[in-house]
């Protein structure tokens, strides 16, 4: 045979370089086939904007969502006015995309209790933006207090948000 026969051939071309190179473009392709996937079916896009009916996307917090609808804040404030940090855009696109990922991920995986609870680094947020808003009336509740104690508003007000 001229030219060697189709052994020599393949491998001629598949190297141990090759084989290496094959296997991760098909592990990086089916990483971002599985991204994009998972993105489109979970309405990925929705979450970079501010509608509260955002927060239903999956079946896990339709319940908080309801108590939302139920609850005081409803016609004043979104789940983005409560729950992300208003100190700046960075902060705040951080603590959205954190909360984003571990979501999804709960949520794919099934790893989340019956009852959600707020993490405490969220319940931090959520008590800076009751202050936020809500300075003024706070302002007094403060002066009553010493420099380093800090009032709850959630310990009182735990339901405004969410109606139970």
């Amino acid at each position: 045979m001229a030219g060697g026969g189709i052994v020599e051939t393949v491998k001629k071309y598949l190297d141990m370089k090759t084989i290496v190179l094959s296997l991760l473009a098909i592990a990086i392709g089916g990483v971002i086939g599985l991204g994009v996937y998972t993105f489109v079916f979970a309405k990925g896009l929705s979450y970079f904007g501010t509608n509260p009916a955002t927060c239903a996307n999956c079946h896990a917090m339709n319940e908080e969502y309801d108590a939302w609808q139920a609850g005081s804040h409803h016609a004043v404030a979104t789940c983005n006015d409560c729950h992300l940090p208003h100190d700046n855009i960075v902060h705040k696109y951080w603590v959205k995309a954190e909360d984003g990922f571990l979501h999804g991920l709960k949520f794919s995986t099934g790893w989340y209790p019956e009852n959600i609870q707020i993490r405490d680094v969220n319940k931090r947020v959520a008590e800076k933006n009751c202050l936020y808003c809500h300075e003024g009336l706070t302002e007094d509740v403060q002066m009553t207090r010493t420099h380093d104690t800090q009032v709850s508003c959630l310990k009182c007000h735990s339901e405004v948000g969410h109606r139970k």
